[in-house]
């Protein structure tokens, strides 16, 4: 077997190069400089060159705020360059596991989105990786599409990074508490990702480090592990200044995941853990 990772320098991408190479599953890796997912031809002799049976597509314009102001732009990569991914799988018989997120959600109430509850985003972001999966399920029989959420990693930049950035710098930090999901860590989501890729069980899966907390919650965890005399202080949404409107509820049921025997994510402190064992 061999699999094709796109964004393969990002921070999920590298430790499912990582992982697989752990694993010893022969593996093609492609940053977005190597390949610009919105050129379809290049696309399609990246997939003629490297033949893989699987890809794992991590590639994605993820800057949720900047989006705002650069939706061509995130509409090329997460949703053009998707559905030329797409079409290139088809032609070459391979699968294609898309990754997705909770911001495919208006993410109302206060109970976990289930992988079949109606859509909303209320964001770019949100919208250009909603119609990415569309795109997946109308030109792929064998695919996967997994939605995760607040993704940190010991490569790139996320909160966990920031909040030890601020952390040093300030004695107080403000950070929403209003708003409630679950971190999910990098390392575990790679390890479930490749089991997922070998294998044959399709279809929309929820994949999350286990636990839910807000990030006024998860900030005072990093503080503490850090041993940080930071202060958290917890504003509400509407405080908290922002040019993108974030879905409150981030929460996401897992049961489509065990039905099909994966193994779930550990719980998200166990997960932050092991970022700063490995930091």
């Amino acid at each position: 077997m061999k699999v094709l990772v796109t964004g393969s320098r990002g921070q999920l991408g590298s430790d499912v190069c990582k992982e697989l190479e752990t694993r010893g599953i022969p593996y093609c890796g492609v940053s977005t400089r190597e390949c610009d997912i919105t050129d379809a031809k290049a696309v399609d002799a990246l997939l003629e060159s490297c033949r893989p049976d699987a890809v794992i597509h991590c590639a994605a314009y993820t800057a949720v705020e900047k989006a705002e102001s650069e939706r061509e732009r995130c509409w090329q990569v997460n949703a053009d360059g998707t559905r030329s991914l797409a079409l290139a799988c088809r032609r070459t018989d391979a699968k294609l596991l898309y990754i997705s997120t909770d911001y495919v959600f208006s993410g109302e109430g206060d109970q976990p989105h289930r992988v079949d509850d109606p859509t909303g985003p209320l964001n770019v972001y949100g919208e250009t990786k909603l119609a990415g999966e569309q795109a997946v399920r109308e030109l792929l029989e064998h695919h996967w599409i997994v939605r995760t959420s607040w993704v940190f990693g010991n490569h790139g930049s996320n909160f966990v990074k920031t909040m030890l950035r601020l952390g040093a710098e300030r004695e107080d930090v403000r950070v929403v508490d209003d708003q409630v999901g679950s971190p999910t860590y990098t390392g575990d989501l790679a390890k479930l990702l490749c089991d997922m890729a070998v294998g044959d069980k399709y279809g929309t899966y929820h994949a999350a480090n286990a636990g839910f907390c807000s990030w006024a919650e998860f900030a005072r965890e990093i503080f503490r592990m850090a041993g940080l005399p930071a202060r958290v202080l917890p504003v509400s949404t509407a405080e908290y200044p922002s040019k993108v409107i974030r879905p409150m509820n981030s929460r996401l049921d897992q049961s489509a995941l065990r039905k099909a025997g994966f193994q779930p994510l550990p719980h998200w402190k166990d997960a932050l853990n092991v970022f700063f064992s490995r930091a």
